[in-house]
């Protein structure tokens, strides 16, 4: 591992203060860390921002905006006057643990709280963050191996797609077919949820699409951030009542999902409305269709309607020589997390 110099920042300014153009920050540092021991973090950073420390009670006073944004390290219900804007601020910090055994978040969205008890294993859980597991880098094995250079690492090629791609994408917008593993970005994509971003001393709001657009076409991103943009906090709006997630992974514990799915949407009625499907490990992004949205609007909660959409969500898929059994597995897990939305709820 490169040597480097390890700070701890209280602001989200100093934070980012420290970072400069040749830092990173560190928070739980499950994927950091493991990626600075294989040398996979080019160039290598000069200094590691411990930000776990950032807004914390009894610490000095933050920055400018630090105020505006709230502790990163809580689970805030947001309830102003009146029926619109209820929602669920999510801080960067906040650990998955802390996620899946929230009362209220279960109650709210119990698809989030379940995609957030299928991460890793306990121990993993009490340390990762909210942060750390949307923006975690690909899992692709030609990436993480350090004597190979793939494209995503700078490479001509990706090598996945003629070698070992069982576990690569069916949808993707350029030439990597690495997946977006994270189990968090599926939920939140489904039920609406926002991210609020330092970038220098602006601050941005990017939707869950957005945090991940880059990713589509650019072999060499993750997502959409720059090193030194800051993810302070998600914001979860209450707007669909009901959430289920749903993964298939070849072990039960301690293991990424082959193909997962998360679906939202209210039901009265035995009728749907205001639903998102979204799939996760398909492609380098949370992978979602509008027209699939579209259908499932006004729509009888059924085997039938399920069956229909989960058939026109993977229409487009394009296999790879190793990654065919994704489809069926991908076209079950989005009839059973559609029907789902008639149990849980939230």
């Amino acid at each position: 591992m490169h040597s480097f110099t390890y700070s701890t920042a209280r602001s989200v300014d100093e934070a980012i203060a420290l970072v400069g153009d040749k830092g990173r920050y560190l928070a739980g540092g499950i994927d950091l860390l493991a990626e600075l021991k294989d040398y996979l973090v080019t160039p290598a950073p000069d200094i590691l921002v411990n930000v776990k420390r950032v807004g914390q009670p009894g610490g000095p006073a933050g920055g400018a905006g630090d105020a505006k944004m709230g502790l990163l390290n809580g689970i805030v219900h947001v309830a102003p006057a009146g029926k619109e804007g209820e929602a669920y601020k999510l801080g960067a910090n906040v650990t998955i643990a802390e996620v899946a055994a929230n009362a209220a978040l279960k109650k709210a969205f119990p698809g989030l709280t379940h995609a957030a008890g299928e991460v890793g294993s306990t121990q993993i859980r009490n340390v990762a963050t909210l942060a750390g597991n949307l923006l975690q880098h690909s899992r692709c094995w030609y990436y993480r191996h350090p004597d190979v250079t793939c494209q995503k690492k700078g490479g001509d090629k990706c090598l996945a797609r003629d070698g070992e791609n069982r576990y690569h994408a069916l949808f993707t917008g350029g030439s990597c077919v690495t997946v977006a593993a994270s189990n968090m970005a599926m939920v939140l994509t489904a039920l609406d949820a926002k991210a609020t971003v330092r970038r220098g001393k602006e601050t941005v709001t990017l939707s869950m699409p957005d945090l991940y657009a880059k990713a589509w076409t650019d072999a060499a991103a993750h997502h959409s951030l720059a090193p030194q943009d800051f993810l302070t906090s998600v914001t979860v709006p209450t707007l669909r009542k009901r959430s289920a997630y749903r993964q298939q992974s070849e072990r039960k514990e301690f293991d990424w999902a082959l193909v997962s799915c998360a679906a939202a949407g209210n039901v009265n009625g035995g009728v749907l409305t205001d639903a998102r499907v979204v799939l996760g490990c398909v492609a380098p992004i949370p992978y979602m269709s509008l027209e699939v949205n579209n259908f499932l609007q006004g729509k009888p909660l059924n085997e039938a309607t399920a069956t229909a959409a989960a058939d026109m969500l993977l229409k487009g898929a394009r296999p790879l020589s190793q990654n065919g059994y994704k489809v069926p597995l991908a076209q079950a897990l989005v009839k059973r997390a559609l029907l789902a939305l008639n149990e849980t709820a939230g």
